[in-house]
């Protein structure tokens, strides 16, 4: 018996590095995949010429697991509802999804323009709003809860420098992945994030990973596994990192403060002359 028996799992982005761990990860686990990826560059051109997805399912079947592949994008309301409709024509359902698809044009902030910034949001934040809210709906439908594995960043949730967009697209996932899991809880429908640190084609040019063979997709795949199975139970909400052997959680967390003697408002000087004890925990 595998962990994931019996589930549907679609998975965004999963043509290559974490997305295609992630995919062949679920089908070892006994799920049906379905395997989404528009291909191209990382920067989210070209791909006509191109089916990673394609790829990944016949990978997937050929070991004896199932699964399609869908190239269709997940940042139009059309195509996030057509991925859905993939999983159901294929398999009857849908019992998890995966968000992972992202593209990558980082530049500073005084050399970014603004299509740039705008394709970056619209595949990472838009393409996961559109992809929860079409998984959502079908799971409401079936009437036996879900789950929903969201992909954050450390970049979004710490800054990084020359990725604005990304890290603002990164930072808008981690407050929707936890806005949607207080919303769909009651549906028994379970969301939580990863913030994976791993050696990819979108990463393999940063400094910190040159030489190292320790921070790989495969690290990453067993924690989406865990969040979409019933193994994870009730948790919602989280956000799960996972840097090679090493795997932890990100919390935004408020410090004890201070508060100003006696009634009234503060000036800025008191600000300045109290932000010791304003700002530590």
């Amino acid at each position: 018996m595998g962990l994931c028996d019996g589930k549907v799992v679609v998975v965004t982005g999963a043509g290559r590095g974490i997305g295609r761990a992630e995919a062949l990860a679920f089908s070892h686990a006994g799920a049906s995949v379905v395997v989404n990826d528009l291909g191209g560059a990382r920067d989210g051109t070209g791909g006509e010429d191109d089916d990673p997805a394609a790829d990944v399912a016949r990978e997937i079947t050929a070991a004896g697991g199932r699964a399609v592949a869908c190239k269709l994008p997940v940042h139009t309301k059309e195509g996030a509802q057509a991925i859905v409709a993939c999983a159901v024509d294929a398999f009857g359902r849908i019992d998890v999804l995966v968000a992972n698809a992202g593209i990558l044009r980082d530049k500073t902030l005084l050399k970014l323009d603004l299509e740039s910034w705008s394709a970056v949001l619209e595949v990472h934040l838009t393409g996961t709003f559109l992809c929860a809210q079409a998984a959502a709906k079908q799971m409401l439908a079936q009437g036996q809860g879900g789950r929903i594995v969201t992909t954050t960043s450390v970049s979004g949730l710490m800054g990084n420098l020359g990725q604005a967009s990304y890290a603002a697209a990164k930072a808008g996932i981690y407050g929707l992945t936890r806005t949607l899991a207080i919303e769909l809880q009651k549906h028994r429908i379970y969301v939580n994030a990863l913030a994976p640190i791993a050696k990819t084609r979108m990463t393999e040019d940063l400094p910190m990973f040159h030489g190292t063979s320790s921070l790989t997709p495969e690290h990453v795949a067993p924690a989406a596994v865990f969040l979409g199975s019933s193994l994870a139970g009730e948790r919602t909400g989280h956000v799960l990192a996972v840097s090679g052997a090493q795997m932890y959680a990100f919390k935004v967390v408020q410090t004890s403060g201070k508060f100003k003697d006696g009634d009234g408002v503060w000036t800025p000087e008191e600000i300045a002359d109290h932000w010791d004890s304003i700002v530590k925990s």
